[in-house]
């Protein structure tokens, strides 16, 4: 069997530690273009994500603050998911992706860099993409600055 490391994930993981207050709560209070804000709904929110695994990499979080998956009550998870849907709709006006990784970290254990407010990924593919996991020297190219691509997949939202 053959390994991939990822090193620079511990050092990501290990950093949200250290941050004063929640990141998802911050974003949700402060100016849509300094916190990468997409799209505000009535329950949850779309962001950018700061150190994304490819453009457009999006995060779809409930404005409340909760922690357990099973804490969310039910118009939470469906407002979280219609925006997830809404989100793939504007990366596929705006980047024209071939496919999307949709997914929940729940618990450090599974990989969640933020364990006490849940989100929901949604992250565009392309065929032969390597930009998913850096290959060369822990280097990612990100072909665009995150405002740019903030306004660009704001002015694609679903109406």
């Amino acid at each position: 069997m053959r390994q991939l490391w990822a090193p620079w994930r511990l050092e990501y993981v290990s950093a949200a530690d250290e941050q004063e207050g929640c990141v998802f709560c911050l974003a949700d209070e402060g100016d849509d273009e300094e916190r990468l804000v997409v799209h505000r709904g009535e329950r949850a929110f779309v962001l950018l994500n700061k150190f994304p695994y490819s453009s457009g990499h999006l995060m779809v979080a409930p404005r409340r603050h909760v922690g357990d998956f099973a804490g969310l009550d039910g118009d939470e998870a469906l407002e979280l998911h219609r925006l997830a849907a809404a989100g793939m709709a504007a990366l596929g006006e705006t980047f024209a992706p071939q496919g999307y990784n949709a997914g929940w970290n729940l618990g450090r254990i599974a990989g969640a860099g933020i364990v006490d407010h849940v989100h929901l990924h949604v992250v565009p593919r392309w065929a032969g993409d390597t930009n998913f996991m850096p290959v060369l020297a822990d280097v990612k190219v990100l072909p665009e600055h995150l405002v740019e691509t903030r306004r660009k997949l704001a002015a694609a939202w679903p109406r």
